[in-house]
């Protein structure tokens, strides 16, 4: 899987800059990072999910594959299973609360039913009282992996979905009452996917840098630093800059050599590292909907008394 960071060219129209907000000020809200595979979070969203959680939201984490094609054993079995216990680690090193493990199969999501996936992403966004959501565009430019793309339409869908009082009535009658997710962060996975977002993360880099080095199965910068060494060292050389130890080294790595499309990203807003999304604000979701706020404008203007 290729990931592209920092592409100027898909910026579109006026872009906002986020930065860190000390005081808690989003205490009492949720997140729910919305991944296929266990190394998207940490490319796409991990800086950006640290952040909103250290300035008080509670983070949840979903998972709809269960990775079984994306690992450096031949048993899919282990496969399976060394992806689950680092999505784990991925989420203590976030902050996150828990983590909900859907197991579709890797790779064949577009064989799942859309439906099916929808009311599980309801369910779950209503559960948790989801306000703010991270997930993959789903309809971002030059995407190949049906993965992708399922999981981020079921998201979009489910997204708005879960507020309306007539789908899966079931569900209320059991307590889980309707709820709308109000926000969205669609990250930038391919080139020339839009973007209108930059959130600057750069307080928040050693977990960016330490949830890359959790995710060892699959992703290019996991253990890539380890392996160098021991491919150095049987040349008689190493890299003092990696340290000794494969922790050390992997991370060192990434520092090295996996973060330099976040610090192109970060320079190009004055930033020193920054993550990049298509982000669709609360409300305003089609060309009619109405603003209350200009219905009362328009009554405190033009009601008369009645005669």
């Amino acid at each position: 899987m290729s990931h592209i960071i920092g592409k100027q060219e898909a910026a579109l129209g006026d872009v906002t800059v986020e930065q860190f907000v000390s005081g808690k000020p989003h205490k009492g809200k949720v997140l729910a990072a919305v991944q296929a595979h266990a190394d998207d979070i940490p490319f796409f969203c991990a800086g950006t999910v640290a952040k909103l959680i250290e300035e008080g939201y509670t983070g949840y984490l979903i998972q709809t594959t269960n990775d079984e094609k994306c690992g450096q054993t031949d048993s899919i079995g282990e496969t399976v299973l060394s992806n689950e216990r680092e999505v784990e680690a991925l989420a203590k090193v976030l902050g996150i609360e828990k983590v909900f493990n859907l197991g579709y199969r890797n790779h064949r999501m577009d064989e799942v039913s859309p439906t099916e996936l929808r009311a599980r992403m309801i369910f779950l966004f209503r559960a948790l009282k989801v306000d703010t959501v991270f997930t993959f565009n789903p309809w971002g430019h030059g995407e190949e992996n049906p993965d992708h793309w399922m999981t981020a339409q079921a998201v979009e869908a489910a997204r708005w979905m879960a507020g309306m009082g007539k789908d899966y009535p079931e569900q209320a009658a059991a307590g889980i009452k309707p709820h709308t997710v109000r926000e969205l962060y669609y990250w930038v996975a391919r080139p020339g996917q839009p973007y209108n977002r930059v959130v600057d993360i750069s307080a928040q880099i050693r977990k960016k840098v330490a949830s890359m080095s959790v995710n060892k199965s699959q992703g290019p910068a996991g253990s890539s630093g380890s392996r160098l060494k021991d491919r150095l060292a049987k040349q008689g050389l190493r890299l003092p800059a990696l340290g000794d130890d494969d922790e050390t080294t992997d991370r060192e790595y990434i520092k090295l050599f996996g973060l330099k499309g976040y610090g192109k990203l970060g320079r190009e807003y004055g930033l020193k590292y920054a993550e990049q999304f298509y982000y669709v604000p609360s409300g305003g979701d089609f060309i009619g909907s109405t603003d209350r706020a200009d219905i009362e404008d328009y009554i405190a203007k033009h009601a008369v008394p009645i005669e």
